[in-house]
């Protein structure tokens, strides 16, 4: 532990003073290893990272091809759309159309059919009002014929005596009589 600190310590005394310089020392700079171990690298590599690059590549124009498919697969069926909304909107305009008139020809039909039931109801209301008049108007002439008929009776009743009554039946045995005469 003694060895870390004190290293820490003699970092402090360091001199910034040193100075900046370029190493040419080729064996110790590895210029030559480096240079190597590149030329391996892309000796080698070379074929790898080329078939790397042509693969992404291939990848790539396929999406772009593929995108291209779809985009025109898309656009056909953008228009086919449009093209069946302009048709369902000319057919909506058409019943929109069709159907106010439809409505307006309903309603027309159905003022002529509610008049016509009430020219029907005012018919049978008269031909109920006549019909209870000639019923009232037969009521009373039965009551006036009734009263007559019993007035008649009695003035018949108190008038009659049995010689009246006898002459009345004589005169009305001749008279059938004579019409027997008159059918043989």
């Amino acid at each position: 532990m003694k060895n870390i600190t004190d290293s820490f310590v003699s970092v402090g005394y360091w001199s910034s003073a040193g100075s900046f310089g370029f190493n040419t020392d080729i064996l110790a700079t590895n210029p030559i290893n480096l240079s190597v171990v590149l030329g391996v690298l892309i000796f080698f590599g070379k074929g790898v990272l080329s078939d790397l690059l042509d693969n992404r590549k291939q990848r790539i124009l396929s999406t772009i091809r593929n995108s291209e498919e779809l985009r025109g697969g898309a656009i056909e069926q953008l228009e086919k759309a449009r093209a069946r909304l302009r048709k369902v909107e000319m057919e909506a305009d058409e019943f929109r159309v069709n159907g106010y008139s439809e409505i307006e020809r309903e309603r027309v039909n159905l003022i002529n059919a509610t008049y016509e039931n009430l020219e029907r109801l005012e018919i049978y209301k008269n031909e109920t009002i006549h019909f209870e008049q000639q019923r009232a108007i037969n009521q009373v002439r039965q009551r006036v014929f009734q009263q007559a008929l019993q007035g008649a009776l009695g003035t018949l009743n108190s008038c009659l005596n049995s010689e009246l009554h006898l002459r009345t039946i004589s005169a009305n045995i001749g008279m059938f009589g004579a019409m027997k005469e008159i059918t043989d």
